[in-house]
């Protein structure tokens, strides 16, 4: 059943060995620098159990004779409507708390449920992990934790094999025993401080022909077993006031290196191991799903910068005139480039190996590809429409001052409706938004968070049509079939190396 928010506050006060800013932690969930992300994901449980948005978060369904209420964004999706549901509560989550997170469990929730569709290919390794999966797609539905992704290791001199530098820099097992495995290594996980678990997963290595590998291992981590040790980034809560910054104040995803100092995982959590082919699969389709989620937040990211941007242009006159329009309007296609590319991808969605429902891969992957690539440039339009005075302001405590009071309410009230508190807002709001160093972190989060630039344009390569095109150029040209057929085994024959 779905757990409240006082019950996973209460699940991560585990004695895990925290450290930020130099000192260890000695209670996560009031920890300023952690706080405000905990007290957000507690409020998205409370929302399953709330009489106004328990329909939206929840889906029910017969367990054993009753219905079990469960969280739709850990529903396994068989229909379009599942994924209706999972946007429409996503949306519900941003709306609520008011701002943007992105790593609070629906987004890497789906990376699950691509291991779902690989059993197939995991059984070659051993039908055991096919059973292991089965079962933590249940316990995740079930027992609704707080699942997060760890996907990236220090990585090391990547010129080389990890064998042949300090083995730790990428995630291996040192031994087995009769419980599991014993791993040594670090990840570097949004939010794992304060999560329940991670699925952890190899970055490829340079295992050159090697069919079978140390290093090419996955499981679920419990992040509060013993040996794993949390070093955090410094967040931004509290370097300045929210007045000021009411963004960084709220919204800032902590992210940790986790350190694997011999940490047993028991074989039940083992999700695939060793086999080199295994872990490149997954690789491969790790964000058939998950993609979804952390694009949308794109969608809504775009929807604030819009707003503000229009906020400021309003606010001075200036949205009439057409050099205004027109940048407004770039705003709003790349906005609406990503709502396409969501909504078609929900509308052409295709049937996963497992039985499952997939947004239509290539569109999806040209979507994130979208959203990811042009974010840059319009955060830079947002900034020209939002003017000067969002990097030249003064902070709230000169609107307090007696002394510089009377002179701000002067020079920045406009007129009865945007008097100088509002304005003052709204400048602070955009600022945290476009140009602090907040926002410069999302920038690079975004662009790296599911994988790098090369990866994204790598994953359309794989999921795009190409036959369609091929034929048609084909027919026009007046080639023969011949050269149709080649291409179709080059294609084959790339897409399996």
């Amino acid at each position: 059943m779905i757990r409240t928010g006082a019950q996973y506050i209460d699940s991560i006060r585990d004695g895990r060995e925290v450290y930020v800013g130099g000192e260890r932690v000695r209670d996560v969930p009031s920890h300023p620098m952690f706080k405000p992300l905990v007290d957000i994901r507690a409020r998205i449980y409370d929302m399953a159990h709330a009489p106004e948005t328990c329909d939206v978060m929840t889906y029910r369904e017969d367990g054993g004779g009753r219905a079990e209420c469960h969280a739709i964004g850990n529903k396994l999706p068989l229909t379009q409507q599942d994924w209706w549901d999972k946007r429409r509560a996503t949306d519900k989550v941003l709306e609520t708390v008011g701002g943007i997170v992105t790593r609070v469990g629906d987004e890497t929730v789906g990376e699950i449920w691509s291991l779902y569709d690989g059993q197939e290919v995991l059984n070659e390794v051993d039908p055991q992990f096919s059973a292991n999966i089965r079962n933590h797609v249940d316990q995740v539905i079930k027992g609704d934790p707080f699942h997060v992704s760890a996907n990236t290791d220090p990585k090391g001199d990547r010129s080389k094999k990890p064998q042949d530098q300090d083995p730790d820099m990428l995630l291996h097992v040192v031994r087995e025993t009769d419980a599991g495995i014993v791993v040594r290594g670090a990840k570097y996980e949004t939010a794992a401080a304060y999560a329940n678990q991670a699925f952890t997963k190899p970055t490829i290595a340079n295992w050159g022909d090697a069919a079978l590998s140390d290093y090419a291992v996955g499981f679920i981590c419990d992040l509060g077993s013993p040996g794993l040790k949390f070093i955090c980034r410094e967040g931004f809560a509290g370097r300045a006031s929210p007045e000021d910054y009411p963004l960084a104040n709220r919204f800032d995803e902590v992210d940790t290196l986790v350190v694997f100092d011999d940490v047993l995982i028991p074989w039940e959590n083992l999700l695939f191991y060793r086999h080199t082919k295994a872990a490149t699969f997954i690789r491969a389709t790790l964000h058939r799903y998950s993609a979804f989620a952390f694009v949308q937040r794109n969608l809504r990211l775009a929807d604030l910068m819009i707003g503000a941007a229009l906020f400021n242009a309003r606010q001075t006159g200036l949205e009439k005139q057409q050099a205004v329009q027109e940048k407004l309007s770039q705003l709003a296609v790349y906005r609406e480039g990503i709502n396409a590319h969501l909504t078609a991808a929900i509308a052409l969605a295709e049937r996963s190996p497992a039985g499952l429902l997939m947004p239509n891969q290539s569109l999806l992957y040209s979507g994130r590809v979208l959203a990811c690539s042009q974010l840059h440039e319009m955060m830079h339009i947002a900034r020209e429409l939002c003017g000067g005075q969002v990097c030249v302001t003064p902070n709230k405590a000169d609107f307090d001052n007696p002394a510089t009071k009377p002179w701000l309410e002067k020079f920045y009230t406009i007129n009865e409706d945007w008097v100088a508190d509002d304005r003052r807002k709204l400048l602070a709001f955009a600022r945290d938004l476009l140009n602090s160093d907040y926002a410069g972190h999302r920038l690079t989060f975004q662009l790296f968070a599911q994988s790098p630039p090369f990866n994204h344009l790598a994953a359309v390569y794989r999921s795009f049509d190409w036959d369609g095109p091929l034929a048609f150029a084909k027919d026009s040209a007046g080639l023969s079939d011949r050269v149709l057929g080649a291409k179709k085994e080059q294609s084959a024959k790339t897409a399996a190396e």
